[in-house]
């Protein structure tokens, strides 16, 4: 059996610590190097103008995107391509945290 089981504790740590910086990262893909004006992203997205700047400021979701493995390198992409509705598939939650599980668990793990 080699499927990962769900761990609530991951997955609540996952949620807090990597999700938003991911976010940030598409979000920065999407307006620097797809070119999609920010109105679009933000509409896209469900959220605020000014939360997709602060995105692209740093000031919300901070990461310069280098700590990011090739595989949620390659996942935000497909993120990026599900909100622009150019990848027929989603990408979830779950999508993320099995994807980070093998770098980050025992950073996520420790709360100290």
């Amino acid at each position: 059996m080699n499927e990962r089981v769900c761990d609530i504790m991951v997955c609540d740590a996952t949620v807090r610590k990597l999700v938003p910086p991911a976010r940030a990262e598409m979000v920065c893909r999407l307006v620097h190097h797809q070119g999609v004006p920010q109105t679009e992203v933000a509409r896209r997205l469900g959220i605020s103008r000014a939360a997709i700047s602060q995105y692209i400021s740093h000031k919300r979701g901070c990461c310069d995107g280098s700590d990011f493995s090739p595989e949620l390198s390659a996942l935000i992409d497909r993120w990026a391509l599900s909100v622009m509705g150019e990848e027929a598939g989603t990408v979830t939650l779950c999508d993320i945290c099995r994807c980070a599980a093998k770098k980050f668990e025992p950073s996520l793990r420790d709360d100290h």
